[in-house]
């Protein structure tokens, strides 16, 4: 099954490492985001790839035309007739990736429209370029197909961003750092979609998240699938610190490969 990953965004809440780069090529372990997110979606069988680029895409595209060069052990023969020889396997060889140019001032909406020419099934997988999960996309997979609708979400539990204090007039009676609501479920930008949402995709202008959504979900054409293990998204240094961190320590949940 194909899947589509958004790739274009300005990530100015990353400024720090998007003003060099597109926030889907910020490392984590050495490795960009987006590489982490589509070894995730390999380890369940998924290796047909498109992204849908837009602000320093070509940084992206110099990525995957030099993969094998610069994940290799290599000779080279010099001379009239020069020759490269790689020494090194791994276990992208089998993926394909369709380099998408899908403009610099596109909106979600609309490069997801732009890949839709790319899909020949009725079903594909979707998400963003700057978050991981540990959910089993194989099982979104057949709760979408279940249920019949056009669109999947996978919903993810919020931990706030700060503590919670509990007060009696002035005084904190309890304090508690971040925690998390069992029924408060946000996006998780993981999505499976029937290719019939195109007729909720009208042009360039069109983000996602919001119109197309909002009627999609008003005739019963979205569903929601709850996922209540790990999810975190890269919005800010702090949060690529902390994904770098849990990499590098051998603790995080996303590598499930």
């Amino acid at each position: 099954m194909k899947v589509v990953i958004l790739c274009g965004g300005l990530g100015t809440r990353l400024r720090e490492e998007t003003e060099f780069r597109p926030k889907p090529m910020v490392p984590v372990g050495g490795r960009p985001i987006l590489w982490h997110i589509m070894k995730f979606y390999a380890h369940y069988g998924h290796k047909e790839f498109i992204l849908c680029l837009g602000y320093k895409g070509e940084v992206i595209k110099d990525y995957f035309r030099n993969y094998h060069w610069n994940t290799s052990d290599v000779t080279l023969r010099l001379g009239a007739r020069p020759e490269i020889t790689h020494h090194t396997h791994h276990s992208e060889e089998d993926w394909t990736v369709t380099l998408l140019d899908t403009g610099q001032e596109t909106q979600t909406g609309g490069r997801l429209k732009r890949a839709l020419t790319h899909i020949d099934s009725d079903t594909f997988l979707a998400t963003y370029g700057d978050g991981v999960i540990n959910s089993n996309v194989n099982e979104t997979i057949a709760f979408h197909k279940q249920h019949g609708g056009l669109a999947t979400i996978t919903a993810v539990r919020q931990a706030t961003r700060f503590g919670e204090l509990t007060l009696e007039n002035t005084l904190v009676t309890a304090f508690r750092e971040k925690i998390e609501s069992p029924s408060q479920y946000i996006s998780g930008g993981f999505f499976v979609f029937s290719k019939g949402v195109g007729e909720y995709l009208e042009d360039d202008s069109t983000v996602l998240e919001q119109q197309p959504f909002i009627r999609m979900s008003a005739a019963g054409r979205v569903h929601a699938f709850a996922h209540k293990g790990f999810w975190q998204c890269m919005d800010t240094y702090r949060e690529q610190q902390m994904l770098e961190k849990m990499y590098v320590s051998g603790q995080a949940p996303w590598r499930v490969w």
